[in-house]
């Protein structure tokens, strides 16, 4: 089942989207959950700070307020609030021998000692002389994080504390839900985003995709008006075709300008054929008629079949013309060997020598001594000696000489039939290779088919002919140039 060029295209635009869109989903997360981990890192050793902030130096602190020995006593009542009500906060205070001065943290949680390295930890530079950890763990099916600071200074002291800095380890514990809630939605919002920019865009790709291809819509339009009796190719009337669009216009138009001349060539070609063969059959057909009117001597009979029969010989030349026209106009070339461009001169030469001999016309070979080889069919080169030879010899006068002469030029080889003959007026050189065409002061008997050929031999095998006068005297000179780019010496 075909597919449809705006579907694959808008396919491809959309798929394109999605790899997009995906990536910058995947790419957002992860840096909005790096952000949201630094804030929530922030905000864990904030109540960390702040719990660090509670612990007081009491040289009097009573006992059960106060670790024993240490001094130290944390005041619980300004303890930080949690952040959710369901799922609480816990913190812990230890002094430097480790002993508990507050805590809040429930039996099932294990709290690292502050000796205790924390092998998957995070671990920061906060304050002088302190260092911050951080650890997970879970409870009651809830993923906390813990921060550790490890030799944490007291923020107030007594007037009669006249010893060294004091150093705590604080603990805050706080649950990783509101991360994972916040990533959450942050996901949802990037990834709904993302959907809507995929469909607006995959919307907004169907539409100008749909829109610059109509032109190709238009061009097949145009295409499809084109008939035998309309040949005009307007692809985009009135505006600029898209400049991927011109090769396909220009190459289009080049294609239509080559069928329209070979339509006409054609039309042409069956009017010139049915103009010419009208006369032979008319005269036969008369003749034949006017032996069957009355009855008539054997003499006569014998006369009129002559008669018949020569106009029936006439029409097969016209028609074995005809085809070997059409073949080679038409038709793909035969199978090109190496052949000897000299002796398929030789061979014309022979091939005319009877009608040369009967027009007392004198042959002359020139240069044809070498060989010149070149890849093309020796029937059709000879052809086209042939052609050009009785052409000469049919418009030269009694012991005019004709000669076929061949030599180099360049990378080239040329081939001139020259005769001294009435010569070709310049008006009628370029039509002189046209199909039946005939000059106005044509004499002889002939189809007009003869120099079609040889055009068309020649053409077919990259050379070029023309006709032109001598330098000096009468007659005519047609130059047949071959290129040697397939040739071999």
């Amino acid at each position: 089942m075909p597919r449809s060029l705006t579907a694959r295209i808008v396919a491809g635009v959309v798929l394109a989207q999605l790899l997009l869109a995906v990536g910058l989903v995947w790419a957002g997360l992860v840096f909005t959950r790096r952000q949201l981990e630094r804030a929530f890192n922030l905000q864990l050793v904030g109540r960390t700070m702040s719990v660090d902030a509670l612990v007081h130096y009491s040289p009097h602190a009573a006992a059960g307020n106060a670790a024993a020995g240490s001094g130290l006593e944390f005041n619980a009542a300004q303890a930080p609030p949690p952040s959710r009500l369901r799922i609480p906060d816990f913190y812990q205070v230890r002094d430097a021998a480790g002993r508990i001065v507050g805590s809040d943290v429930p039996p099932g949680v294990v709290v690292p000692a502050p000796g205790v390295p924390l092998e998957t930890a995070v671990r920061h530079r906060l304050l002088r002389g302190a260092e911050l950890q951080y650890w997970e763990f879970t409870y009651r099916g809830q993923r906390y994080r813990g921060a550790r600071l490890t030799g944490a200074p007291l923020f107030y002291f007594t007037p009669q504390l006249r010893k060294p800095a004091v150093r705590v380890t604080v603990y805050y514990m706080s649950p990783l839900l509101d991360l994972q809630h916040e990533t959450a939605e942050a996901g949802a919002a990037i990834g709904g985003a993302s959907l809507l920019l995929v469909l607006l865009t995959s919307w907004l790709a169907a539409w100008m995709v749909r829109r610059e291809l109509h032109p190709l819509r238009e061009l097949a339009q145009q295409a499809a008006a084109i008939t035998p009796r309309h040949w005009r190719f307007e692809p985009l009337p009135g505006r600029a075709p898209p400049t991927e669009l011109t090769p396909l216009i220009a190459a289009l138009q080049r294609m239509l300008e080559g069928l329209q001349t070979s339509f006409q060539q054609q039309r042409d070609f069956l009017a010139d054929a049915a103009h010419h063969l009208k006369t032979p059959v008319a005269v036969a057909k008369s003749t034949l008629q006017a032996l069957t009117q009355r009855p008539r001597q054997a003499a006569e009979y014998q006369a009129g079949l002559q008669a018949t029969l020569a106009d029936v010989e006439r029409l097969e030349r016209i028609l074995q013309r005809l085809l070997g026209l059409a073949r080679i106009e038409h038709a793909e070339p035969p199978p090109a060997a190496r052949v000897d461009l000299s002796a398929t001169c030789q061979g014309a030469l022979e091939r005319v020598q009877p009608l040369a001999e009967a027009r007392a016309v004198e042959l002359r070979g020139e240069g044809l001594e070498r060989a010149h080889w070149l890849c093309a069919d020796a029937d059709d080169l000879e052809l086209a000696w042939l052609n050009l030879l009785e052409n000469a010899v049919r418009h030269s006068p009694p012991r005019a000489p004709v000669t076929l002469a061949c030599a180099l030029q360049g990378e080239a080889i040329r081939v001139e039939v020259r005769d001294q003959g009435p010569g070709v007026p310049a008006a009628e050189r370029a039509h002189i290779f046209n199909r039946f065409y005939r000059g106005r002061d044509a004499t002889h008997a002939g189809s007009g088919l003869g120099l079609a050929i040889t055009h068309a031999i020649i053409k077919a095998y990259g050379g070029s002919i023309a006709v032109s006068a001598p330098a000096a005297g009468t007659g005519a000179v047609f130059t047949v140039v071959l290129p040697l780019l397939a040739a071999v010496e």
